[in-house]
């Protein structure tokens, strides 16, 4: 694999602009066999504090968990917009995501962020694949995560998926994901500007995310909070009793629409929690996920 590396982040704005123009004719069976590198990055506090405010985290001299998605989402961007990948960036669906970390950041650590694609798959609705980031601090891995991406596609009935090829997303093996947990553990009022408040502070500036009308393109009756805006608020909600050396893992069940009601739950597991995210009056799931007390590999 060939490594790419950049000095600056790119600007997310500019790349879903390229990837709106470039959506038509990209086609292919195949991910590119190229890392995208940013080494020596710094962690900006006020951005930080930006994003605990927005997310529900405590200010501190320590990451959040899901803070490193924030710097090298801008380097998995810009793969996913290259002329080599295969699949256009606008209609790809966040479908699940994990992060381990085997211990806690400091907000002073310089980080070296590496990010390629992987594990090319079919899926019962379409093709999956993970974005693979990984974190080191002075040659120290001490963060992953993997992000898998649905592209939905057609198939004919004589085209029917073998049972062996995977239908649920990767990074979220490993036992059951939550779903019936019954009493909510805390009930969240998810304003209407939610998704400009995490755009302004993560950079993730997806029209679906900002605009009812772009949403409504897309097939959404209102703007929609980002995936990792509601992961990241399930960890501020277990702040305190979550070890610095973890795993992370959760399925984006459904759309969260703006503005929502929405209930959490927690509970113990033997290995950590099991958490989920509904809709407060219908039940209708939106996350589902488990927190490790450990790292797995």
């Amino acid at each position: 694999m060939s490594v790419r590396q950049i000095d600056q982040p790119p600007k997310l704005g500019r790349l879903y602009a390229r990837a709106a123009v470039t959506a038509r004719g990209r086609h292919g069976d195949r991910l590119p066999d190229v890392a995208i590198e940013r080494r020596d990055v710094a962690v900006d506090r006020d951005r930080l504090a930006g994003y605990a405010d927005v997310c529900g985290f405590r200010h501190s001299d320590l990451l959040p968990a899901t803070y490193p998605h924030v710097l090298a989402f801008p380097l998995a961007v810009s793969l996913m917009v290259d002329p080599t990948f295969p699949f256009p960036l606008p209609g790809l669906v966040h479908v699940a995501n994990r992060i381990s970390q085997s211990r806690a950041l400091g907000t002073d650590e310089r980080l070296d962020l590496r990010v390629h694609a992987a594990e090319l798959r079919d899926h019962q609705r379409g093709r999956q694949f993970d974005m693979i980031t990984e974190v080191t601090v002075a040659g120290e891995p001490v963060w992953t995560e993997a992000s898998t991406y649905l592209r939905r596609e057609r198939t004919k009935p004589s085209e029917s998926r073998s049972p062996h090829q995977s239908q649920s997303p990767s990074p979220a093996r490993g036992g059951g994901q939550g779903g019936g947990l019954s009493q909510p553990t805390a009930v969240w009022r998810v304003p209407r500007d939610t998704g400009r408040r995490y755009a302004a502070v993560s950079g993730d500036v997806n029209p679906i995310h900002l605009n009812p009308l772009a949403a409504r393109l897309f097939g959404f009756r209102r703007a929609i909070a980002h995936g990792m805006w509601l992961k990241a608020r399930c960890l501020a909600a277990m702040e305190g009793r979550l070890p610095d050396g973890l795993t992370a893992s959760v399925e984006f069940k459904s759309p969260l629409l703006l503005p929502s009601t929405v209930a959490f739950s927690s509970r113990p597991s033997e290995t950590g929690w099991i958490v989920a995210v509904s809709h407060a009056a219908t039940g209708r799931p939106h996350l589902t996920g488990r927190v490790d007390e450990r790292v797995l590999r």
